[in-house]
């Protein structure tokens, strides 16, 4: 045996009582003559969580295992990306971002319908970070989400056109839905819709979406189907549907953001439950592994809320937390305002952060 071998175990619960008792115990090694220290700190609690308690939480369990990527991607040099909306990994685990270039989301929410000059979509090397591609220039307003298929095909959405686009690989238009520019709350048109999720057999699901709070279903060739949800905080109840995500099941899980929870729904729309604590925060987008883990991101109330408010929470099937990472700030592994999550078949997550203007990749230890 070589060195001090010094095993540490911790079993730690959050009580409003503080901690109750701490057993410390040395035994000298009579072959090594070597120290092993064990401590044991044991907390109960019966108090609800708040939001300080939440942020110290997340750190345990499985958010320990993943640590940021350092210098991943790489961007030419004077180059940098806009506001990061969209991300998604394609069959290869190279990794597509959705970007705004220079535009950002006004102030007064009057959108500029004007397309963005620059290409506002990258694709990355998801091992090496390199840049492959980029396109989207000229066509794009107010960029907000991407998906990729499982046939590499892009859906992107746009806030300001109100309009839903399927795209190639290698970016050639496939299918468009809605009135460039026009808004409505009928079948064909959206108002600021924000998230595509595409089910096994080609038909999806659109989350519309900042003004129409309603998630509407349209078959593999783009023709409606059914819609469901109003404003409201009931179940079925949308304020501000801004991601979504199917499980292996079919089941629609919507981040209700403005509601503060993540609902859920069976592939015909019908409500199931619901996820909602000061541990989930305030969610902006999620993705599901195909073991049933769901990655998070509570984007936080930004500006009021301040730090520690931005991180990722992994949540097991039935919606109890079992880790997170990430906090707010402007250091590697941080995030100013996380809004958009990818999951990689290697394990990597990537996560945009919409005010970093960056996107980053962790990747299990």
């Amino acid at each position: 045996m070589m060195g001090a071998m010094i095993q540490l175990q911790y079993y730690v619960r959050i009580s409003k009582s503080a901690l109750v008792h701490t057993l410390a115990a040395a035994k000298r090694q009579t072959l090594s003559k070597l120290v092993v220290l064990a401590v044991f700190c044991t907390v109960w609690s019966c108090a609800p969580l708040t939001s300080k308690t939440a942020t110290q939480r997340i750190n345990f369990g499985l958010g320990d295992r993943y640590h940021v990527v350092h210098g991943w991607p790489t961007l030419p040099d004077g180059e940098m990306l806009g506001s990061v909306v969209g991300v998604g990994v394609d069959s290869h685990d190279n990794v597509l971002v959705f970007h705004r270039a220079d535009r950002t989301w006004p102030e007064d929410a009057d959108l500029d319908p004007t397309p963005i000059e620059s290409p506002t979509i990258f694709l990355f090397d998801g091992r090496s970070g390199d840049l492959l591609a980029r396109w989207g220039a000229n066509r794009f307003a107010m960029p907000h989400g991407l998906t990729v298929d499982e046939q590499d095909n892009l859906w992107l959405t746009d806030a300001a056109l109100h309009q839903i686009y399927k795209f190639s690989h290698d970016g050639q238009l496939l299918m468009t839905l809605g009135e460039a520019g026009v808004p409505g709350d009928d079948n064909a048109h959206f108002n600021r819709p924000t998230d595509v999720a595409i089910a096994p057999d080609g038909s999806f699901y659109v989350s519309d979406g900042y003004l129409n709070t309603r998630v509407m279903k349209f078959s593999a060739d783009g023709r409606f189907l059914f819609q469901w949800g109003t404003a409201g905080t009931d179940q079925g109840q949308f304020d501000l549907p801004h991601g979504l995500a199917l499980d292996a099941a079919g089941r629609v899980y919507v981040a209700d953001r403005s509601n503060s929870r993540i609902q859920i729904f069976d592939k015909e729309g019908h409500y199931q439950s619901q996820w909602k604590s000061e541990e989930i925060g305030r969610p902006y987008d999620l993705a599901i592994k195909s073991n049933g883990l769901a990655f998070i991101i509570d984007g936080g109330d930004q500006p009021e809320s301040g730090p520690d408010r931005s991180s990722v929470r992994i949540a097991r099937p039935d919606g109890t937390i079992a880790g997170g990472f990430g906090r707010f700030g402007n250091y590697d592994g941080q995030f100013a305002v996380a809004h958009a999550i990818a999951l990689a078949k290697d394990g990597s997550v990537y996560i945009g952060d919409i005010k970093g203007r960056r996107v980053q990749k962790f990747r299990m230890n």
